[in-house]
């Protein structure tokens, strides 16, 4: 895959309308959430971590905001702007966010030597009233020091965020079943994707419990969690490694690509639907999102060894569907978030290719709906 094209949202005003329009996008993903919930497909656990993360990236684009505050505006310091992705992935660039983590790290360092708000307020109001000048550097400080504050207090969507695990109940006296989640930002695609797998655990010991095995299965699924492996490839990679945790289930979810005709260059159908729609402001947006779904079918048993066997998974892949062998997954459903009038503008040009796309449609008053 070639680098996605990036590029540098220099001017203060666009890239304060940015920000805003993600604040909005990820406001609207937890109602999308619990819309599938009630639709039977997600469980309330499943949306509770979906939702987390979507909040983590909320809190993300927040203080990436902080950072770039004052963009455009002559700080006495170059500081750079926001790199998005406006061929492919309408995101940040990965890089976004490897530099945020490496500052996360020296956040108190950075904060020591950076005066307290209330502090930093007062200056301003005296060069505002004394020197009846603009505080720039003042207010740039602060955009700095709430930016590290924010990555001080946690809570966002990092570039590797290693796995988690959840019992999800007993199936007999020696066999577990836990629900697995992680999430990267992938470097290549520039989007943040999520992962779910549901394992049945027969080992001695609980596998959160384990000081061997769960540390390696943590590191296992970090290295596999690349956008260009498949579903399959991930699963039997695992199911292969560890005899005694048996994958069941294993779904990836992109959040992304996003189209604004404001921010974004990519080629297709959505674009145009965004232009023919002339949205106001704040609703010139569309946002896809991507369900891969691998299931095992059946277990078989093979020779471990002289004496033992170990279970081995069969995952399904569509046989109804021809893209099934190509995506290495049971399914794969996309669906498309969209303002009340990009959807209009989208059923009156009904371009090739979105009957089986499932579109959520966001209602002037926030209400989401599915069609």
């Amino acid at each position: 895959m070639t680098k996605p094209e990036t590029s540098g949202l220099t001017d203060l005003f666009a890239s304060r309308r940015y920000f805003k329009k993600f604040e909005t996008i990820t406001g609207h993903l937890a109602r999308v959430a619990g819309v599938m919930e009630a639709e039977g497909d997600l469980n309330r656990d499943e949306v509770k971590i979906l939702t987390r993360y979507i909040a983590e990236l909320t809190f993300t684009f927040r203080a990436l905001s902080q950072k770039y505050l004052l963009v455009g505006r002559d700080t006495g310091r170059f500081f750079g702007s926001l790199a998005i992705d406006k061929r492919y992935s309408g995101f940040p660039a990965a890089e976004e966010l490897l530099t945020m983590a490496s500052d996360a790290i020296q956040a108190g360092v950075h904060l020591d030597r950076i005066d307290p708000a209330d502090e930093l307020k007062k200056q301003m109001v005296e060069v505002i009233i004394g020197d009846r000048q603009v505080p720039t550097k003042l207010q740039f400080a602060l955009s700095q020091r709430l930016y590290y504050e924010d990555l001080q207090r946690g809570q966002l969507f990092w570039p590797r965020n290693d796995p988690q695990i959840v019992w999800t109940g007993n199936l007999s006296d020696d066999r577990r079943s836990f629900r697995i989640h992680w999430a990267v930002y992938d470097t290549e695609l520039n989007l943040p994707v999520i992962y779910m797998m549901e394992v049945e655990d027969t080992g001695r010991t609980a596998l959160p419990k384990d000081p061997r095995r769960w540390p390696e299965a943590q590191a296992h699924l970090m290295a596999q969690s690349l956008g260009k492996l498949k579903l399959v490839t991930i699963a039997k990679g695992f199911d292969e490694d560890f005899d005694d945790i048996h994958p069941k289930r294993l779904r990836r979810f992109y959040v992304g690509p996003m189209y604004s005709s404001a921010f974004t260059a990519q080629s297709g159908p959505i674009l145009d639907v965004l232009k023919a729609a002339r949205a106001p402001e704040g609703q010139d947006w569309a946002l896809v999102w991507t369900e891969e779904d691998l299931r095992s079918e059946r277990v078989i048993e093979e020779r471990s060894g002289w004496f033992s066997s170990v279970e081995r998974q069969i995952f399904t892949l569509d046989p109804f569907s021809h893209h099934g062998a190509d995506i290495g997954a049971t399914r794969m459903q996309r669906s498309i978030v969209l303002p009340q009038r990009a959807f209009q503008a989208l059923q009156e040009m009904n371009p090739q290719g979105f009957g089986s796309v499932r579109k959520f449609v966001v209602s002037p008053s926030g209400r989401v709906l599915r069609y």
